[in-house]
């Protein structure tokens, strides 16, 4: 059965998780305007970002797509973007610190830019986030993972509970953690948003302690109107009793 992976939670696992730090970088969302699917103006973007401080966020760092067929983003395109939308937040009086990424398709543009040893958008100590396929396995992703590595980089695999055909070879997420992979569970999965599968696995992950970073991957307003009724979630709150990264960036 295709969860028959899933161990029964256990009776004795508190409701409530105390003494939790509250969430106050988010390090995987796509609110630079004009880029990607994400914001589409400068008036989205500050109306997002304002939900952000509203719910405690003191840095945001954005990682618009970058993917070779479709959103042939630079680093100097969206240093531009960041620049203006640091000007407009200031104007505004958001008080929230912006930094940006990226997030890289694995794909032939990405093993190129590894090949070539481009300079590649990271945060903190050197953390690439990408992510894959939804509905099929990546031929590169071994050969990308240790060249990341090779470089120095830190890989970051987005949305992991998102993938479809690893929801049935979850040993597979185990074993990139193994690799020295980290794992950035989106925000929205532990309620159920993309599908009750993704949450499943979301959950798993969190019950296994594999999980290194927690995401909004806020596209639209709709999503961060949403992040405040999963901020009240069981799950979201044990994710937070983790040994999560986010809030020393």
């Amino acid at each position: 059965m295709l969860f028959s992976f899933f161990k029964k939670k256990s009776k004795k696992e508190p409701k409530v998780y105390e003494n939790i730090t509250p969430l106050t970088v988010d390090v995987h969302s796509h609110l630079l305007p004009g880029i990607d699917d994400g914001a589409e103006t400068i008036e989205d973007s500050l109306e997002m970002l304002s939900k952000f401080a509203q719910y405690g966020y003191r840095k945001m760092i954005l990682t618009p797509h970058i993917m070779m067929d479709f959103y042939q983003n630079t680093p100097e395109i969206i240093m531009k973007q960041l620049d203006l939308l640091r000007e407009a937040a200031l104007k505004k009086g958001i008080d929230i610190e912006l930094e940006a990424a990226a997030e890289y398709y694995l794909d032939e543009g990405l093993i190129e830019k590894l090949e070539n040893e481009e300079p590649l958008l990271t945060f903190g100590n050197r953390y690439l986030l990408f992510e894959m396929s939804y509905m099929n396995p990546s031929k590169w992703l071994d050969k990308a993972v240790f060249m990341m590595q090779s470089q120095g980089y830190k890989p970051v695999l987005a949305h992991p509970e998102r993938y479809t055909y690893l929801s049935r070879n979850y040993s597979e997420l185990l074993e990139l953690k193994e690799k020295g992979v980290h794992l950035q569970v989106n925000t929205l999965s532990l309620m159920g948003y993309y599908s009750k599968v993704s949450q499943n696995i979301a959950e798993k992950l969190i019950d296994d302690r594999v999980v290194s970073f927690i995401g909004s991957d806020c596209h639209k307003l709709k999503h961060a109107d949403r992040l405040q009724e999963a901020q009240a979630l069981r799950y979201y709150n044990k994710a937070l009793s983790l040994n999560l990264l986010n809030n020393s960036l």
